[in-house]
């Protein structure tokens, strides 16, 4: 019939008929009342065998199909009019097209209440809506919509009746869900507008409310899986991730604060802001994918915090590093010093104050250089070029220096030893002297005092005197008793003993060697030690674990009218027993003098930064030399210290206030 140049009626007619027969389907759809189920189970079936009839009758006419319709642009193929017809007459029809929408609708949202449904059912229709290129108009608007809904009161709903990692759990939940359902019958193109919606309803309407609901104790609890999902789900929507990050941050500065602030929790603060640092790192590494932000972040907040008490913090992690560095820390192997010593230096990199650290940490290193107490030369090595590494050379050249003083006192004590061996003194023949030469501005200040020696070691210090000075002419020694320390051989009852004991505790035992009993008015006459450092050394030796001597009445303080008896009944499994330990401790008056110079090298400090400052500029406004000398002094200091360095400074005449303008000043050369 093509051949014979019937196409053209040919091709009207099957229009005509296939158009009939469409038709004659849409009655069906339009009874009054119908189950939905059954009404999109008729609409499937019904479009299932349009497009079976479609294919066989598209089969017979192929001849048609690939001659008279290819070279008329203006017609259909042959199945484009089938869907052309099926669209027009069937489902643009309001009513059928309702129905099916809504039925849709009604078996999406069965689903999402955890129902099972026929998910071919909805594949085929929603199909259908796309080969009939209507499913964006009359099906994906109505669908987000359905979705924004639903989703708009569960998030309502489920932040107030859940706590936060229940909830994060259900909007993971949600998600794979509905990219599930994407993958089985929603068209990929509806992949964005859905994910939005929904991410939107259950996260960008709630950031702060999840934040201040739950993010404080899931850091308190270290909830790393909870705080992971929290992450991976605040990414996905805008600004979320900013808010995480400063609700971390004032987190981290809340809880720092109640470890620093607190003088209860001295003792301990340094241990808990190491264990927060590990605890905050661990978190930004493995739930917040080591992020920068958040790395800085919490660099930030360390720093803020651990300075809102000054000093302090300074002082206790020098004293902290100090109780590690010292010999009978048996607890950590060489590497986990040295990580813990890397950790330390972590926080002292986030101190503004280093000199209070440099002050105590050179007054605690004196003591177990000088006493004896140090761990090991490598750890001490270890933690001074660390410090040099972070302060430079200017920090550490007198910690350095006090190194070298010990190792030159080593050679100068094998000299003496030879020196004394030619001599012969029978009299000091059971006694040996090992002396440590201090250069004084490398050490840390002590107090002079004058104690009364025993003859022997009077000799004996008379003669390093002699050999020494012979040696290098023009040097000054001076004696520092307070930190001498001896082994002394006793006899007891049970036995032989040796006591290894502070100078003073040595002065006040020794004079039992020709006394029973002594009063400690008479100890102080003989000994000239000062009276609170003598009640210290007696309260050490008569009422501490290793009781040498006794004391009448018995009690835990030395009293004025107290009397010591020299204890022969004493006994102690070990042959040497260690009694010094009185040295190692801090007093507050060492503590007070240790502050007290930080303060006043501080004063200096900022005199020289004042005159180098105005030395330079000739004249300066207030305000202007204020702001030079906060960018030149390294720890912090209140404007009101300043005013009254500059006061200090006018009145020495380093320099003048303008007489036309009082809030300007002129150097005095």
């Amino acid at each position: 019939m093509c051949n014979h140049k019937m196409a053209s009626t040919l091709y009207i007619n099957l229009t005509g008929l296939t158009e009939k027969h469409v038709k004659a389907n849409i009655e069906q759809f339009m009874a009054e009342s119908m189950d939905r189920q059954i009404f999109l189970k008729r609409m499937n079936e019904c479009w299932q065998s349009h497009c079976q009839q479609m294919i066989m009758i598209r089969g017979i006419f192929l001849y048609l199909d690939r001659t008279y319709v290819l070279q008329n642009p203006t017609i259909h193929s042959i199945w484009d009019m089938g869907l052309d017809l099926f669209r027009h007459h069937i489902v643009m029809n309001t009513l059928v097209q309702t129905r099916t929408v809504e039925g849709l609708l009604m078996l999406i949202e069965k689903e999402r209440q955890g129902d099972a449904v026929d998910r071919t059912l909805l594949k085929s229709l929603l199909r259908m809506l796309s080969d009939l290129q209507i499913y964006q108009e009359a099906f994906e608007s109505k669908f987000l919509v359905a979705t924004e809904r639903l989703y708009a009161a569960e998030g309502q709903r489920l932040m107030q009746e859940h706590d936060v990692p229940e909830y994060l759990a259900h909007v993971d939940k949600r998600l794979n869900e509905e990219n599930e359902r994407l993958l089985h019958y929603l068209d990929p193109a509806t992949k964005w507008p859905l994910i939005h919606t929904v991410e939107k309803q259950l996260l960008s309407e709630h950031l702060t409310s999840i934040l201040q609901k739950g993010l404080d104790s899931l850091l308190e609890e270290n909830r790393v899986h909870n705080l992971t999902l929290l992450y991976s789900l605040f990414m996905r929507v805008k600004n979320g991730l900013v808010e995480l990050c400063l609700n971390f941050n004032t987190y981290i500065k809340k809880k720092g604060r109640t470890i620093v602030i607190d003088p209860e929790k001295d003792k301990t603060m340094v241990q808990e802001l190491l264990d927060f640092k590990d605890k905050m790192d661990n978190i930004v590494s493995h739930c917040f994918q080591r992020n920068d932000k958040f790395a800085n972040s919490l660099k930030e907040a360390f720093e803020h915090f651990v300075n809102q008490r000054a000093n302090k913090p300074a002082e206790l992690i020098a004293k902290f590093v100090d109780s590690k560095l010292r010999a009978g820390n048996k607890e950590s192997t060489e590497e986990e010093l040295e990580r813990l010593l890397d950790k330390i230096m972590v926080l002292f990199r986030f101190i503004h104050g280093k000199d209070v650290f440099e002050a105590f940490y050179k007054k605690d290193l004196a003591k177990r250089l000088l006493v004896g107490k140090s761990a090991s030369v490598d750890a001490e090595k270890s933690m001074l070029s660390k410090l040099k590494q972070e302060c430079g050379g200017g920090f550490t050249s007198k910690l350095e220096g006090m190194f070298k003083d010990m190792e030159l006192s080593k050679d100068i004590n094998i000299a003496f030893k030879q020196h004394m061996g030619n001599l012969r003194y029978p009299q000091l023949s059971n006694i040996d002297l090992t002396v440590n030469i201090l250069t004084m501005g490398y050490w840390p200040t002590y107090p002079v005092l004058e104690v009364t020696l025993p003859m022997e070691m009077v000799q004996y210090q008379t003669i390093f005197n002699k050999f020494y000075l012979g040696k290098h002419s023009g040097r000054k020694l001076q004696w520092q008793p307070t930190l001498g320390h001896c082994v002394l051989k006793a006899t007891f009852v049970q036995g032989k003993k040796e006591l290894m004991v502070s100078l003073f505790q040595a002065l006040v035992l020794l004079l039992f060697n020709s006394s029973d009993e002594l009063s400690l008015e008479e100890l102080r006459t003989f000994t000239n030690i000062e009276d609170g450092e003598l009640r210290r050394t007696l309260q050490s030796l008569a009422c501490g674990k290793a009781r040498v001597l006794q004391k009448t009445p018995r009690g835990r303080d030395v009293e004025d009218m107290d009397k010591f008896q020299f204890n022969k009944d004493f006994a102690n499994k070990l042959f040497r027993i260690k009694i010094n330990q009185i040295q190692m401790k801090e007093t507050t008056e060492e503590q007070k003098a240790t502050e007290e110079r930080v303060f006043q090298d501080r004063q200096y400090q900022i005199d020289a930064a004042i005159v180098r400052i105005m030395k330079m500029r000739k004249t300066l406004s207030h305000n202007l030399l204020i702001s030079e000398l906060y960018n030149q002094l390294k720890f912090p200091v209140k404007p009101a210290d300043l005013k009254k360095r500059i006061e200090s400074l006018i009145d020495r005449d380093y320099m003048e206030r303008d007489k036309d303008n009082p809030n300007q000043y002129n150097y005095v050369a």
